[in-house]
């Protein structure tokens, strides 16, 4: 397999869904899915009818009996929820996550990934982010049933991947540590997943290349030198990409607007990373074809671009909302706040100022205090040893009476939520009230509009793959 040129960024959750990640794959670069919270996605698919089938189509192939039909008779419906319905919740994720939330995430990965494949031989990849670690390995079984052809993940340093990757294409049982507050010195809490119990028999799998993606040359050399399997390149990401940053190295100082300050100590070391003698990928703002051939010349393979893709038409954000970021790039408006304690996982995270979404303060709507779909809550150790669960975005007290500091509530969003209301997938509350959308792009977003051709509102994925591979001006 050649390595592409292009990687198309994997952003969650259901911003680069099957569909995004099927249409770059057919150019004959990257397409990647989001791995992120697609259990809860798929869920709420069907249970809104499923209109136009892909996910019932999906479900029909996969290759363990009896699952798929437990799936739809418990979500879907087939002439959708009435409007003013909430979502049916799926269960939360956990250390030792029950068989219902287990075959639910195996099925749903293997559903976008099976859909994307589908009909053709373009590569597919899948990412994952580090911080989500309990839906991880069923998660990664999933998308191997699919035939994935790489596996990328960032958001903290996964050095246990690449051996199970390993292990799962050998139908071998694998654990993962889990990151647990509190864990005593020695005391380790690993999740588990064994093939063989989950299809009766262990299927053989293809293994699928692995990119971490990193920040710098030195998470670059731990992953490559001390991962326990093979690790197959980078993505390396700048602090001006969408999603999750790095946080900067060093003591956090804030500029004058309450973002975190980069300096020259976060600028990726290429020369060192080039002496891994890995194939590497650069990434932030790299959405131009002069940003393509300028990676070239200092070494990568190619470069990832999120933000471009993001709002095409492909992709899984509302399309209302890709109109108004396309309004406010056309007027120069359009920008990021490199927001450091949104995310509950403590990584800054960038968000699109939009009317009418979280990052809107006159839009005048407390936000409710919650945690009903889980995946960034942190596990911790109760007196008695087991374990339990908290979320900086969860209601205050609840988290102070779980032993955590009322400071660490501060500011913090509900990004599960958030990122599903951006889909189109909003969770109704009170009434008719529904989360509002958490809108994340790099700082690219600001030109987003240079995309669009004369007297069109919208541009596909093919589009920017041929901007992108344009010879540059000059």
């Amino acid at each position: 397999m050649s390595l592409p040129l292009i990687i198309q960024g994997g952003m969650g959750a259901g911003v680069s869904d099957w569909r995004l990640a099927r249409a770059v794959s057919l150019t004959g670069q990257l397409g990647v899915v989001s791995g992120t919270a697609l259990a809860a996605i798929l869920a709420r698919r069907l249970q809104i009818g499923d209109p136009d089938g892909r996910m019932r189509h999906a479900l029909k192939h996969f290759p363990v009996p009896g699952i798929a039909d437990r799936i739809l008779a418990d979500y879907y419906i087939p002439d959708g929820k009435a409007p003013g319905a909430p979502f049916k919740l799926t269960p939360l994720p956990g250390l030792q996550p029950g068989a219902d939330f287990v075959a639910l995430t195996v099925a749903a990965n293997f559903a976008e990934v099976f859909l994307a494949k589908e009909g053709h031989a373009g590569p597919v990849g899948i990412n994952f982010l580090e911080k989500i670690q309990f839906p991880t390995l069923p998660s990664i079984f999933g998308a191997m049933l699919a035939g994935v052809d790489y596996v990328l993940m960032g958001a903290g340093i996964p050095r246990s991947i690449p051996g199970v990757l390993d292990r799962l294409a050998k139908g071998e049982a694998v654990e993962l540590k889990m990151d647990v507050k509190g864990a005593l010195p020695g005391e380790e809490f690993p999740s588990r997943f064994d093939p063989a119990t989950f299809c009766g028999v262990a299927p053989t799998l293809k293994r699928p290349l692995f990119l971490g993606i990193v920040a710098s040359a030195t998470l670059a050399m731990t992953l490559a030198r001390k991962s326990n399997g093979k690790v197959d390149g980078f993505v390396v990401e700048g602090e001006t990409a969408g999603g999750h940053n790095a946080p900067p190295r060093g003591a956090l100082q804030l500029n004058p607007a309450g973002e975190p300050v980069y300096g020259p100590r976060d600028v990726p070391d290429l020369e060192k990373i080039r002496e891994l003698g890995l194939p590497f990928w650069l990434a932030g703002s790299y959405g131009d074809p002069q940003k393509l051939a300028e990676a070239r010349r200092l070494g990568a393979a190619g470069i990832q671009v999120g933000t471009a893709f993001a709002f095409c038409e492909e992709s899984g954000i509302r399309a209302d909302l890709k109109q108004q970021v396309f309004q406010l790039s056309r007027e120069g408006k359009a920008r990021v706040f490199t927001d450091p304690l949104a995310s509950p996982t403590g990584f800054p995270f960038k968000i699109v100022q939009v009317p009418g979404t979280l990052s809107d303060s006159a839009a005048n709507v407390p936000r409710v205090r919650l945690c009903d779909l889980g995946y960034l809550r942190h596990a911790y150790r109760k007196e008695d040893g087991t374990i339990g669960y908290r979320c900086p975005a969860e209601p205050a007290d609840d988290f102070v009476r779980k032993g955590g500091a009322r400071t660490e509530t501060e500011g913090r969003l509900c990004v599960c939520n958030g990122l599903v209301s951006t889909i189109g997938l909003a969770q109704i509350r009170a009434g008719t009230d529904r989360d509002l959308p958490l809108l994340t792009a790099g700082n690219d977003v600001a030109h987003v509009a240079r995309y669009l051709q004369p007297g069109h509102n919208t541009y596909t994925a093919a589009e920017v793959v041929s901007y992108l591979l344009q010879q540059p001006a000059g």
